[in-house]
């Protein structure tokens, strides 16, 4: 062998890692036999030294694109194949100006979300100065004016444009921006709500303050005398009724909604006007039997169902019922009879005809049946409304004796029973209502028995159902007790007064 062989394959494998090492690529040289025990025979022959020659190639992949043999003068010639590619610079070189583009870009974009992030705290700041400042309004509103609503619009304003900017100018996650979009939305409606309650509420009922307060102001003015205090309890020192209230519920009767035909009151007794129990009659649910009654000492039982006494008769009729000086009075069933119950025993002590008398629905009142009697109290005592076939059913009055039933007078009016709807007692003035529709009634006639006159009357009773079946006046509490489907009313009345 030929001693520039080893150093050529020594230079070859020099060169072969090179070109690794520029692809990246770690060799292990492999150990080489010195020049002294390098084979000398034939590369295709089987002696040992060319077997340790081929184990020793096969352990490195480095020369495994070389081929190598001897010429006729026992040279050693090797032929060694270099890759086509060269090292990649232009590459190299791009893909620096490529990062340092995105490193610059990454730069700007780093400080536009530092300036965002900043802007962003801001607007949160004021947005809690905004939600606090609405919160103060939501209390207490009257105390804005609508400047304040104005400074806040604007300011919501202004956000509104700062998030469209954000998330125009914002490439990366928009949850936050989002958020704050809402709320801002969230705080313009609530604002534009407050602003229109203000507008309805406020400033309306500053207005109408204002208003009253000029139209008290021309009343106190114009007023020439002191108008009169109202009559005394039980006092008939007054013109007339000349108006109404407004309907108080006291309370649904106790045997419930289907009971809707009845009468109730307070007992009234001149020796001790302010101390009468209650009592509520309400007849059986063909609107024409009365069996039970209940009698409470005090308001509050009544309110509540408690402490009442329950009694049983056999039977009234129809719903014109009275109680007076601690006494019942009933027409008594199928009959032109007056009956006077006691309400201490529950006994019927008297009972007595009253003369001519229709009964037995013949004259009853305008959607209400079987009242043919229709028992009164007021500050006079006991009265009995009712017709007769002589006055063609037309209204009697009779002024009755409490104690034996007996008729003491009798006045005839003109007014046909069957179109007025109920009718009341007071001083000595009979007052008819008559049903304008589902919701008002209308005292549109009286009868003075204190001088015979009659006349038209133009009063609205507004009612929570729509048939009255019973009117009980109460001359110390000068109120009205009505029996409305069920229903326990009251109405207070308003006298016209007589300047002392």
């Amino acid at each position: 062998m030929k001693p520039g062989f080893p150093c050529l394959l020594v230079l070859l494998g020099l060169l072969h890692s090179a070109v690794m090492s520029v692809w990246g690529v770690t060799t292990t040289f492999p150990s080489f036999p010195t020049p002294d025990s390098f084979p000398t025979s034939d590369f295709s022959s089987g002696s040992p030294t060319d077997s340790a020659w081929s184990t020793s190639s096969s352990k490195s992949q480095s020369f495994s694109n070389f081929t190598g043999n001897r010429d006729d003068r026992g040279v050693c010639q090797c032929s060694v194949i270099l890759p086509d590619n060269t090292f990649p610079v232009l590459r190299v070189e791009r893909l620096e100006i490529t990062a340092q583009t995105i490193s610059k870009k990454f730069e700007t974009e780093l400080s536009k979300v530092k300036e965002y992030v900043q802007l962003i705290s801001k607007y949160e700041e004021k947005l809690l100065n905004l939600t606090v400042r609405v919160s103060i309004m939501e209390k207490d509103s009257i105390s804005y004016t609508e400047l304040d609503f104005e400074l806040i619009k604007m300011e919501v304003k202004e956000m509104e444009k700062l998030i469209k900017r954000l998330k125009v100018g914002f490439s990366g996650s928009t949850v936050i921006i989002d958020q704050l979009e809402v709320e801002i939305r969230n705080m313009t409606l609530l604002v534009e709500q407050l602003e229109t309650l203000d507008k309805n509420n406020v400033l309306a009922i500053r207005r109408q303050v204002l208003a009253l307060k000029n139209r008290l102001k021309e009343c106190e003015a114009s007023k020439v005398e002191s108008t009169p205090p109202p009559p005394a309890p039980g006092s008939c020192a007054h013109g007339g009724v000349v108006n109404i209230s407004k309907p108080i519920i006291v309370q649904l009767n106790w045997l419930g909604f289907s009971y809707k035909y009845g009468a109730w009151g307070r007992d009234y007794s001149p020796q001790d006007p302010g101390n009468g129990l209650y009592w509520v009659a309400p007849l059986n649910t063909d609107g024409r039997i009365l069996q039970y009654y209940r009698l409470y000492n005090t308001k509050d039982d009544l309110l509540l169902y408690t402490n009442a006494r329950q009694n049983q008769i056999s039977y009234g009729q129809g719903s014109g019922t009275v109680v007076y000086k601690n006494n019942m009075y009933v027409n008594w069933y199928n009959s032109q009879n007056m009956a006077k119950i006691n309400l201490t025993t529950n006994k019927v002590d008297l009972s007595q005809t009253l003369p001519n008398a229709a009964y037995n629905n013949r004259f009853s009142y305008a959607n209400v049946g079987w009242q043919d009697m229709d028992f009164a109290v007021d500050e006079n005592g006991l009265w009995v409304i009712y017709a007769t076939e002589a006055s063609t059913g037309n209204i009697v009055i009779s002024k009755l004796n409490d104690t034996t039933l007996a008729v003491l007078n009798t006045w005839h009016t003109k007014q046909y029973k069957p179109s007025v709807t109920n009718t009341f007692m007071v001083c000595g003035v009979l007052y008819a209502t008559r049903t304008l529709n589902t919701r008002i009634e209308e005292i549109f006639y009286y009868y003075d028995t204190n001088t015979g006159k009659e006349g038209k009357l133009n009063i609205v009773m507004q009612k929570m159902q729509e048939t009255v079946q019973s009117i009980n006046y109460h001359p110390f509490e000068q109120k009205l007790f009505v029996y409305n489907d069920g229903y326990l009313l009251n109405y207070d009345l308003v006298f016209r007064q007589i300047p002392q």
